[in-house]
């Protein structure tokens, strides 16, 4: 289904800007496909049009990425001619804008599109625009012909969008220009956001580009677990993509320490026997988030997830969560949490009681003199039964967890107070007894 790992895979597009006249500019679609609608972006002026800093791509990328032929209309090219009239016939020329029907707008800069907006109505193929702007000056901004949707900076509350006949508003408290990238109040988030939604809206009006975002997702994790390929698991991803695995940090920011992380402490780094049972799938826009068990018997050092713990030879099933998102055909980020005391406590790495190391006040509300121990609020592998089966056992019983208090001889200073490794085991004893089979008690 996919491709021979046995032959190098196909390198990536080059970002090759194509100059109309001084102030406009044509980037094709970045992507497998190599064909896409097309987009009209106005921005303020810039002599580096096609540019990455710290994994963050200009918007004329971005959206090239995204699978668009794009557009570029620059400030200094208002002055002569008409420049919705000059983008238009650079699109209809080129090739990989397919169709050519239907051309979305988004504009980075209020002054460029306060100045162009009354002449969309006179161009049929331009169909939707979206507009950055600031909310306090969003009565200042140009009505247009076309459905718009406003990301509107600066506001004093982030509240449901408000929806008109032809204008959809969302407000931020980040300030205006938060969606430009290398200025002061850009905002890696806030604009990751407002993207998605501008995606949501354009892609019904321009007729896309669409693509099979679950397939791309089984394709980059088929290379990394099944075919172990670092340089075809690279080539499902775009050109500085980034990797963030929450619990350790683990991972890597753009395409270079990416590809160190997959080659020295992730590809050969799972254990063979290593398997993904998909619980649930959720697929937007631009996204796919799964949740899964990680299933895996601990018979070598998994530093990307347990760093500096040597093999125990235990078997774990943990859940996860993974948050992909994807630019036009190839992954841009993978956000990837697990419940890391979870696998801990199924290596039998963690106590079922640690010493409670604030005061806590008797009945009369003085502090105690008295030292306590709380049962950690942690299970092992009942927290993938539970995710597989939402009956496998009752629910809301670490409520019942207290502190409790320590014996003299744990107070002693001497490290006793340390719940024995003996415990520790037994509670993994339990755990695979419940992996292995019906629990005896369900209970935690």
């Amino acid at each position: 289904m996919f491709a021979d790992i046995s032959k190098p895979p196909k390198p990536l597009p080059s970002a090759t800007l194509q100059t109309i006249r001084p102030g406009i500019s044509l980037l094709a679609p970045l992507t497998r496909r190599g064909h896409g609608p097309g987009l009209i972006v106005l921005s303020a002026d810039s002599d580096t049009p096609v540019h990455i800093a710290e994994g963050v791509p200009s918007p004329l990328m971005k959206w090239s990425e995204e699978g668009y032929a794009v557009v570029e209309i620059q400030s200094r090219a208002l002055g002569e001619g008409d420049a919705l009239a000059d983008a238009l016939a650079a699109l209809s020329k080129c090739e990989q804008c397919q169709p050519k029907e239907k051309v979305g707008l988004v504009s980075y800069d209020a002054g460029v599109w306060n100045k162009l907006a009354a002449g969309i109505g006179s161009h049929s193929q331009i169909v939707g625009a979206v507009v950055y702007g600031s909310a306090a000056e969003q009565a200042q901004l140009a009505s247009a012909s076309v459905p718009v949707l406003m990301h509107l900076g600066g506001a004093t509350t982030a509240g449901p969008p408000e929806r008109g006949d032809r204008v959809t508003k969302y407000s931020y408290t980040r300030p205006d220009g938060f969606a430009l990238p290398f200025q002061e109040n850009f905002h890696y988030s806030t604009e990751a956001v407002s993207h998605t939604r501008s995606l949501t809206f354009l892609k019904p009006l321009v007729g896309g580009p669409y693509f099979d975002l679950e397939t791309i997702w089984d394709e980059h994790t088929y290379y990394e677990f099944a075919d172990r390929s670092v340089e075809h698991t690279m080539s499902t991803m775009v050109q500085e993509p980034y990797v963030n695995h929450v619990p350790t940090m683990t991972g890597g920011i753009g395409r270079e320490k990416l590809t160190e992380f997959y080659r020295g402490h992730f590809i050969f780094n799972n254990s063979a026997d290593t398997d993904l049972e998909l619980i649930s799938r959720t697929i937007g826009i631009d996204r796919v988030i799964d949740e899964f068990l990680f299933k895996f018997t601990h018979d070598l050092e998994v530093d990307w997830m347990l760093p500096g713990i040597p093999p125990t030879g235990l078997r774990v099933e943990v859940p996860f969560t993974a948050v992909v998102n994807i630019r036009g055909d190839r992954l841009y980020h993978e956000h990837i949490g697990w419940d890391q005391a979870s696998v801990l406590r199924q290596l039998g790495l963690l106590p079922e009681y640690l010493p409670f190391p604030h005061p806590v006040k008797d009945a009369a509300g003085n502090a105690s003199t008295k030292k306590y121990e709380y049962r950690l609020p942690v299970a092992g592998i009942q927290t993938a039964n539970k995710l597989r089966e939402r009956n496998w056992g009752p629910s809301n019983e670490m409520f019942a967890y207290k502190l409790r208090e320590s014996s003299a001889d744990q107070g002693s200073g001497n490290g006793s107070h340390l719940v024995s490794p003996i415990r520790i085991v037994q509670q993994y004893n339990l755990d695979q007894d419940l992996l292995h089979g019906s629990p005896k008690s369900q209970g935690i």
